[in-house]
């Protein structure tokens, strides 16, 4: 599934991309209530923040709702300084502090040095193990306890995300979590809209084409008629761009 990014390079991110669509009141009314139903009825939950326009939006939308959704953010030892710093600003002003999830420091180390810095475009293989490492293995720890989560999924983003739900359950009859996907049916210009419409602190990688922002060596700017997604792993084949996160693990 391909997002429509326009390419005028003297334009900042929301100049770019803030075009609501038809039916954002609509939308922005239904997100309100799915939030609002989250929250009353799964407790505990949090919210998995990456820092982007997305995740922005969320915290926004909990905050002005006065919602009782902690959030965290896993802070993988390899983010952009751009995004350290918006955390930085974000932990200033919060009424509740952010929680930091970071990876083991000596398993880090020892994928380091038994691989390299740049292991990740060397292999599928190693990639995914540093992602498990860095990424994976804290939000299982972040997850702990809690009952459900909201994440920034939106069904535009990707053909591997096209079928997310509002509400996802599956895993529930299992003992596992619900998510919460509040964002499902934005298009990119909603979100941007929003944070526009808002004055919404967001990561200034955005304003480089930067749609996807994850850790720094696996994330590039992309180019005019890529998809929303290229510009992670961008080495690998489209089938493979997920870290893990929103996937089985039986499937990474």
């Amino acid at each position: 599934m391909r997002s429509e990014i326009s390419f005028n390079q003297r334009s900042t991110a929301p100049q770019r991309y803030a075009h609501a669509s038809e039916r954002f009141a609509d939308k922005l009314a239904c997100t309100e209530q799915a939030l609002r139903d989250a929250a009353a009825r799964y407790q505990p939950l949090t919210q998995a923040s990456s820092l982007g326009a997305e995740d922005v939006v969320i915290s926004h939308l909990i905050q002005s709702l006065g919602l009782k959704i902690p959030a965290f953010v896993l802070e993988t030892g390899a983010l952009h300084p751009q995004t350290l710093q918006l955390l930085q600003r974000i932990q200033a002003r919060a009424v509740v502090p952010i929680q930091v999830i970071q990876p083991d420091a000596d398993a880090v180390l020892g994928f380091v040095r038994a691989n390299g810095e740049d292991a990740m475009y060397r292999s599928l293989s190693l990639r995914k193990t540093c992602c498990r490492i860095r990424k994976t293995e804290p939000l299982r720890r972040a997850l702990l306890g809690q009952k459900a989560w909201v994440t920034g999924l939106r069904q535009e983003q990707s053909d591997a995300r096209a079928q997310v739900l509002l509400l996802d359950t599956c895993e529930e009859a299992q003992g596992g979590l619900v998510k919460c996907n509040p964002l499902v049916d934005w298009t990119w210009g909603d979100v941007w809209h929003y944070i526009q419409m808002h004055g919404v602190d967001y990561n200034p990688l955005h304003d480089d084409f930067m749609p996807s922002i994850g850790c720094a060596p696996c994330t590039r700017a992309i180019s005019d008629g890529e998809d929303f997604r290229a510009g992670r792993w961008w080495w690998e084949s489209d089938n493979a761009k997920e870290c893990g996160l929103h996937v089985k693990e039986s499937s990474i």
